[in-house]
């Protein structure tokens, strides 16, 4: 069934025109969220692309390698994101964590099919690139957890991981959602509502 995935594959990089290659693999990650890693045959990713099988296999050997080449640069540009954004805040805390709020959700919105594939194809991966992108979410997380101490000292490390794990819950809930509706609107309630669970018994707003 449709979820209406748009076939994106940015995290806030300029637009650009996108390679042969490229255009195969983004609608190989919406038939992949659409229908299923095993609901989908490479015929029918060449069909959709409007590719021959041979010019297929010149890009791809296979349907694992598109599920390696959507999710493993991913996991990297988020880590690379989320990294830059702490590098520039020159040590306001609560502005880091509003900036990773404000580049997780752009991500979210933008690549709702990714989003999916992570959720439900992930473990289908041979187990090195598995483990290599389960190596870079931690990571990525450990940024969120640093940030987020620094804002609430009164948080252990592992309630600040807790707290990061549920507003990427809420910040990753755009597969669900459906369409593409009112975007700024809807960056505007997913920022709120992943900063009020970071922050608890403090407003987004700031104060106590």
């Amino acid at each position: 069934m449709s979820c209406g995935y748009a076939n994106r594959m940015t995290i806030g990089t300029p637009a650009r025109r996108s390679s042969r290659r490229e255009q195969i693999l983004g609608i190989a990650v919406r038939l992949f969220a659409e229908r299923g890693y095993h609901g989908v045959s490479m015929d029918d990713i060449g069909s959709a692309a409007g590719v021959t099988g041979p010019a297929l296999y010149h890009h791809f050997a296979g349907k694992e390698s598109m599920l390696v080449a959507a999710l493993t640069p991913v996991s990297q540009r988020l880590l690379a994101g989320g990294e830059q954004r702490v590098a520039g805040s020159a040590g306001d805390s609560r502005a880091t964590l509003e900036s990773l709020v404000a580049f997780h959700v752009e991500f979210a919105l933008t690549n709702p099919a990714v989003i999916a594939l992570h959720l439900h194809e992930l473990d289908r991966l041979p187990e090195e690139p598995r483990r290599e992108i389960r190596r870079l979410q931690r990571q990525y997380v450990e940024v969120w957890v640093n940030v987020l101490e620094a804002v609430r000292p009164e948080l252990s490390g592992e309630d600040a991981r807790v707290l990061a794990h549920a507003a990427f819950g809420l910040m990753n809930s755009t597969p669900f959602i459906g369409g593409d509706g009112d975007r700024p609107r809807r960056a505007a309630l997913l920022r709120a509502s992943a900063l009020a669970a970071l922050l608890g018994a403090r407003t987004a707003g700031g104060g106590a």
